[in-house]
């Protein structure tokens, strides 16, 4: 294994016999850095700039602590979006957030490529402390982004090592352009072998593993709470992995704080709606060696008496101004109901916005057949007047379009996967209630993986059981041929079997579209000036 991490003293050792280090620590800011949403007006209690004061506070009380980021910075809102497309202007945003307030340093999420390379290079160039990520690898075999992990040594000579890794799931989600030249060694084993390099090359006091995944098991209990992919594996990191006091987590958008298997864990939800704290305490023996005496995770949450930083906040206003006005940009109209006031009725039977989404996916590829889904429970459709902000808060991923040769029988598949989206459960005298399975809630809201189709005519039972739900399936009026060979378009995430849609993955791609979809809605409503709302109802839930 060659390269080693940076190593930084703050001050001279002393002779103390007992020392403290404190890790703040940010995950899936997903490009918050204002306190809003961006759908409406109002403060919202996330973003980096309120978690900029709780950061302060902080360093008052410890001028030493290590504040770490663990990914998903770069994506997630139209003013990581605007600059990411229309301006390219200075220090990327991210970075500069990273530098004004003083980040030790950062590992690469899975949406850093989103972008592609080159602007993810930039962030990284960008930034004053490194990018940490060791089972990211480049065609060398060694850490594409420089050092894989840092150590840092306290003014009593405590020195304490952070490892940096990403879920390596991450080709199953990312057009192949965005990553050309990078392999992403499996997370764990990669862990393992560092860790162990760590331990006997650095002599760390403490191991700290700052990893952009999740837990893959129920933390009580053990048990499985997703298919064993790979993509999530931090419950398996804190049973296997010896040497690790620490373990910081992300990509699942928890919230959590405490100990697996002797290892502190901490993930601090998402949008900057709050930081993880974990102190740690050492001993020192009559022979000089430091050890870890205590350990402590907790989550300090930006609520309504955290203010927002105003100098962080005056350095990005010129951008937010730009960001607000292009967002307030009248795109077209749209004539008839397209509005979602609620997004589970809508998921309940075809609705006038979803049916658009999959109409302009077909028309911009020539795809007969086309899914797509309500991301999320914000989404609102478009009223009358459409602009940007409509656009970017009901689209909210960077996807761009492929489409795949399908099989009849994938078809099916794909939609007995969308159907385990819904449950029945007993209702208050009113019989059975469909729900939404607990799966797709926790430990995050999953509504993105329920897809609804357009270009063929189905039915789900939803009382029946997994996997037996599709009972009818149509093109034309006749049943689909489980044989005959259908195109149909869906996103980029979707086409990569994301969301475990894995009759998908590794299918033929007859052509793909590389422009981002909601440029692609926005150029579609542009040229047409006036859209009209539509609904076939060639699809419905029963139960």
């Amino acid at each position: 294994m060659v390269g080693n991490g940076e190593v930084f003293r703050l001050n001279s050792p002393s002779t103390a016999t007992t020392a403290t280090a404190t890790l703040l620590f940010t995950s899936d800011i997903h490009g918050h850095i204002f306190p809003t949403d961006y759908r409406g007006p109002g403060e919202r209690n996330l973003g980096l700039a309120k978690l900029a004061t709780v950061i302060r506070a902080e360093r008052e009380r410890d001028p030493s602590l290590l504040l770490l980021d663990n990914g998903d910075l770069i994506q997630g809102t139209p003013f990581m979006y605007h600059y990411a497309k229309y301006d390219r202007q200075g220090e990327h945003p991210a970075a500069r957030a990273l530098n004004f307030l003083r980040y030790d340093a950062a590992v690469p999420g899975n949406h850093e490529f989103n972008y592609g390379l080159d602007l993810f290079r930039q962030v990284a160039a960008d930034s004053d402390c490194p990018w940490l990520s060791a089972n990211i690898v480049g065609r060398d075999g060694e850490p594409a982004f420089g050092k894989p992990y840092l150590v840092r040594e306290t003014e009593e000579g405590v020195r304490i090592a952070i490892l940096g890794l990403t879920t390596h799931y991450v080709p199953n989600w990312e057009h192949p352009d965005n990553i050309t030249g990078l392999a992403f060694e499996d997370a764990l084993s990669s862990a393992r072998r560092w860790v162990a390099h760590i331990r006997a090359t650095e002599k760390p006091d403490a191991v700290v593993v700052c990893y952009h995944g999740g837990f893959e098991r129920d933390l009580e209990t053990g048990e499985e709470t997703e298919p064993q992919t790979g993509e999530n594996q931090g419950f398996a990191m804190c049973r296997e992995l010896e040497g690790v006091d620490v373990l910081l987590t992300g990509h699942q958008h928890r919230t959590l704080a405490g100990e697996l298997h002797g290892v502190t864990i901490a993930q601090p939800g998402s949008a900057g709606q709050a930081i993880a704290k974990v102190r740690i305490e050492f001993e020192r023996d009559e022979a000089g060696n430091w050890s870890v005496a205590a350990k402590r995770a907790e989550i300090i949450e930006a609520d309504d008496a955290t203010p927002a930083d105003p100098e962080l906040l005056a350095m990005f206003a010129e951008d937010e101004r730009k960001t607000q006005e292009w967002l307030d940009q009248p795109i077209g109209k749209a004539e008839g109901n397209m509005a979602i006031p609620d997004p589970f009725a809508a998921r309940l039977a075809d609705h006038a916005f979803t049916e658009f989404v999959n109409r302009v996916q077909m028309e911009t590829t020539g795809a007969a057949v086309s899914c797509a889904a309500i991301f999320t429970d914000e989404a609102r459709g478009f009223g009358e007047r459409i602009t940007m902000r409509d656009i970017v808060s009901n689209y909210i991923y960077p996807n761009t379009l492929k489409v795949l040769l399908l099989s009849g029988r994938d078809i099916k598949a794909g939609l007995e996967k969308s159907a385990c989206y819904f449950m029945l459960e007993e209702g208050d005298g009113d019989g059975r209630q469909v729900r939404i399975c607990p799966a797709y809630l926790a430990p995050k809201p999953q509504h993105f993986n329920y897809d609804m189709w357009e270009g063929i005519e189905y039915e789900l039972d939803i009382s029946r059981p997994e996997g037996q739900r599709v009972v009818k399936l149509n093109q034309g009026g006749k049943p689909l041929d489980p044989d005959g060979a259908y195109e149909v378009v869906m996103n980029s995430y979707r086409s990569g079997g994301g969301g475990n849609f894995d009759m998908f993955r590794g299918k033929p791609v007859v052509r793909e579209v590389p422009t981002d979809m909601t440029e692609i809605m926005a150029d579609y409503i542009s040229a047409r000036k006036t859209i009209r709302a539509t609904c076939d109802g060639n699809w419905k839930v029963t139960y």
